[in-house]
């Protein structure tokens, strides 16, 4: 008896394979949570960005740059923020959901930096998608006159 229950379950285990696999379904033990299905793992890289100009010029039209590394299932949007004051963005790149594990920019964000007082301003370059985001800092130097003194990087 105990012999005709065992393979009583194991045909009916079999069938239920086979049903899943030809339906296509996935048993729901094997299926991922919704947490782990948008879960992607990818980096914003620190560049090092820095730029250097002058206080009573500004950079009317210039750009930072992300490079985002890993693989994404959500679409990735780019941009940067904390700018000297009265600067501006257009925004940046947006980034298909997709892969990317080379050194090419992947990420271009339009800026405006509009002349202000001299000094070191630490803008931030950001990368979003909706669940996670990662940001990298841009050094904006704002020198008096001349770009002799710039930092070194």
């Amino acid at each position: 008896m105990r012999l005709t229950h065992r393979a009583v379950r194991l045909l009916l285990c079999l069938a239920a394979v086979l049903t899943l696999a030809l339906t296509g379904a996935v048993p729901v033990s094997a299926s991922q949570s919704p947490a782990t299905a948008t879960k992607s793992s990818w980096k914003l890289v620190d560049l090092q960005q820095r730029m250097c100009l002058t206080a009573d010029f500004g950079h009317p039209n210039t750009y930072f740059v992300a490079l985002v590394q890993g693989t994404w299932s959500r679409t990735i949007t780019t941009g940067i923020r904390n700018l000297p004051p009265g600067s501006s963005t257009l925004g940046g790149s947006i980034l298909p959901p997709g892969s990317h594990y080379g050194s090419d920019i992947n990420g271009w964000i339009q800026v405006t930096i509009a002349p202000t007082t001299p000094g070191l301003y630490t803008a931030e370059v950001w990368a979003a998608d909706g669940v996670q985001t990662q940001t990298t800092p841009a050094r904006i130097y704002m020198l008096e006159h001349t770009l002799v003194g710039c930092p070194p990087t």
